[in-house]
């Protein structure tokens, strides 16, 4: 393991915020299962024991959640950084201070040219205009301290003809300023992990650190200054990850989406810091990385087997981030740029942004989470590999969970409904089973679960209600959004139980590039994806009733999501159904949209350019590039998940040594 270095994060009783949450987590979720074994005692062993464990893990993943948002909004409230416990103090970082190299990695995949090289020119720019912002410039130019990197793995030459043509006018564009590079692959081998694992390879050891940009990022000037300034001075610390809102959505679905993040996700990301303290994970972009630790420490390894849960790696950065803590790098998840807009200073955090896009519509975002579900189900491999740290181990269990509670909830709810027609039939004069789901327990639960909502109103009620339309609208908003998620939570439901049986029956998916931009769906292609689940709710409808009325309404919010599934989809892909609700009757409005961060304006105006300003061709057939720097040839081993020894360094210190 490396040496320890005196200048790390102050992370004050890291240890105790654990044991805390444990504490108050596995409490909670024995006196709710004693309650629920109270509740189900006089059913026969077989049915107890079964609807036991099935609660047990259902509300355990509740009581985590719920006691995440109340660290988080405790934290939140007080404008405290939830890592050393302080006040935070607004940052306003410049160039002055630059003594690194860093490199701007995108890594791209057949994505459309024009938003793609649009939003990694805002970024630039913002980058640009913040290093100049202090009344001293800086004593050397920003193009010695960053370098951008367009790393393609786009495998049609038709499609990289095109973006090559781009890339070409962004470097005109830039020249002086900053210096692009665009390398394309001839083959996307271990796809994104293995494109800048190239780019490690070949360019890593020129570069202190790596900003890793997804093709839909946009990060501003003042939030990548921040992040490197931050390496510079803690020098313990692989990964900095921040938290990436979602931007530009005008869909029904997409609009939903963009508010919830925006109102929960500081919160909740400020609970995850909070405990997770220096082994917090990677999301794969928006992030800042020790080049050379990544080189030494996270070169990935095969697991043992077939796909779809063996082979190559899918989900990588999950394991990256454990690789890089195992070998005692610190990660960390920084939650400045989604602190929430001070009612003082409207604009005090609109200059510091990490954004993101997403899928518009349910199915391609179904589609996305088809991906994912399959890779953070290989984690459950990983779970006994040798010198990981334990939060590590649970950010494992926690990402594959994620998509098996649905399995688990679904489970629950079918024994649910089958008891209630075993009693019906069996005992037809007792009380059907809203006795025995307590009203108490169920009020409780369904507490528990809508708490982290009501908390994040609450946080944004009181300190921006102005980033959110006002407080009305905010509140409007908020019941809105809870109405929408409750009746699309039994369709996803359905989507990942569906998802992890076809994974359990051996059948892989390709990775393919997400889709990306507006798209309103047809009908037939709802009803194709989606028609089983309106004839799957409208039979459970029509069997509960027939056995019990009372358990046909409390199932309600179940059912009517699964018979409602083909309209849902639908409209909530319509962007006409998403401008009446944001545009005529601002509602869902988010700090994004109406404070105008400067780089989202960047980027709008960009995209709306002529694309005519293309370079013309040098010869008639390709485009003039610039010349790649001279590489610096370096190594990234694969890990080895049998054996660690922390006695033996995964990198001497002369390796680990940041070039500048």
């Amino acid at each position: 393991m490396r040496k320890s270095i005196e200048l790390t994060p102050l992370i004050p009783w890291l240890a105790f915020r654990r044991a805390l949450l444990a504490v108050l987590v596995i409490s909670s979720s024995i006196a709710g299962c004693v309650a629920m074994f109270k509740v189900i005692s006089f059913l026969e062993i077989g049915w107890q024991i079964t609807m036991l464990v099935l609660f047990a893990l259902t509300f355990s993943w509740i009581a985590l959640a719920f006691w995440g948002a109340v660290f988080g909004f405790i934290v939140c409230a007080l404008r405290l950084d939830p890592l050393s416990l302080r006040r935070q103090v607004p940052l306003s970082p410049n160039g002055n201070l630059l003594v690194s190299k860093t490199a701007l990695v995108m890594p791209i995949y057949a994505e459309p040219p024009i938003p793609t090289i649009a939003g990694l020119e805002a970024t630039c720019r913002s980058l640009i205009e913040q290093a100049h912002t202090s009344s001293n410039p800086p004593e050397t130019p920003l193009s010695e301290h960053f370098d951008v990197f367009i790393l393609s793995d786009t495998q049609d030459l038709d499609k990289a003809q095109e973006e090559a043509a781009h890339v070409a006018a962004l470097q005109q564009r830039l020249a002086g300023q900053l210096a692009v590079h665009y390398r394309r692959r001839e083959n996307n081998h271990e796809r994104k992990a293995g494109n800048i694992a190239d780019f490690c390879c070949r360019w890593g050891r020129r570069y202190d650190y790596m900003v890793v940009l997804d093709a839909d990022s946009l990060m501003s000037g003042e939030t990548l200054l921040t992040l490197v300034h931050r390496m510079q001075r803690e020098p313990s610390v692989g990964l900095i990850q921040t938290v990436p809102i979602p931007v530009g959505q005008r869909t029904l679905f997409g609009l939903f989406t963009q508010f919830a993040s925006a109102l929960y996700s500081p919160m909740l990301a400020a609970g995850q810091s909070f405990w997770q303290g220096d082994a917090a994970n990677y999301w794969g972009h928006n992030a800042i990385v020790r080049t050379r630790a990544f080189m030494a420490s996270a070169g990935l390894p095969t697991i043992p087997g077939k796909p779809p849960l063996g082979g190559e790696i899918l989900s990588h950065d999950f394991v990256e981030a454990a690789l890089l803590k195992r070998s005692g790098w610190q990660v960390l998840l920084d939650t400045t740029a989604t602190t929430a807009v001070s009612r003082h200073d409207p604009y005090a955090s609109a200059a510091h942004n990490s954004f993101e896009a997403m899928p518009s519509n349910m199915l391609d975002f179904a589609k996305r989470d088809r991906r994912w579900l399959q890779g953070n189900l290989q984690h459950l491999r990983l779970l006994t590999g040798a010198g990981f740290h334990p939060i590590s181990r649970l950010h494992f269990f926690f990402g594959a969970f994620a998509y098996l509670s649905s399995l688990v909830w679904l489970a629950l709810l079918v024994c649910t409904s089958l008891l209630v027609g075993y009693q019906a039939i069996d005992e037809p004069t007792e009380q059907m089973l809203p006795k025995s789901l307590s009203v108490g327990l169920l009020t409780i639960t369904l507490g528990m679960l809508l708490a982290p909502k009501f908390l994040g109103f609450l946080l944004a009620l009181g300190q921006c209600p102005h980033a959110f339309g006002g407080r009305l609208k905010l509140f409007t908003s908020m019941v809105l959004e809870i109405l929408f998620a409750a009746l699309i939570a039994p369709l996803m439901m359905a989507w990942h139980s569906l998802f992890i049986i076809t994974v359990l029956l051996g059948r892989s998916i390709e990775w393919q590039t997400q889709p990306r931009g507006e798209r309103s769906l047809p009908w037939g292609e709802v009803w194709q994806h989606a028609g089983w689940m309106t004839l799957c709710g409208l039979a459970w409808a029509g069997a509960v009733m027939l056995f019990s009325a009372s358990a046909f309404g409390w199932l309600s919010p179940v059912w009517l999501g699964l018979l409602l599934a083909v309209p849902i989809i639908k409209y909530s892909s319509s962007s006409t159904w998403g401008g009446v609700i944001n545009q005529r009757l601002g509602l869902l409005q988010t700090p994004s949209t109406s404070l105008s961060p400067s780089l989202l304006d960047e980027f709008n105006t960009l995209m709306a350019r002529d694309s005519s300003t293309l370079p013309a061709m040098a010869d008639g057939s390709l485009y003039v590039l610039n010349a790649l720097p001279s590489e610096l040839s370096g190594e990234m081993p694969p890990q080895s998940l049998n054996q660690f020894s922390v006695h033996a360094p995964s990198s001497p210190a002369a390796q680990t040594k940041e070039p500048h």
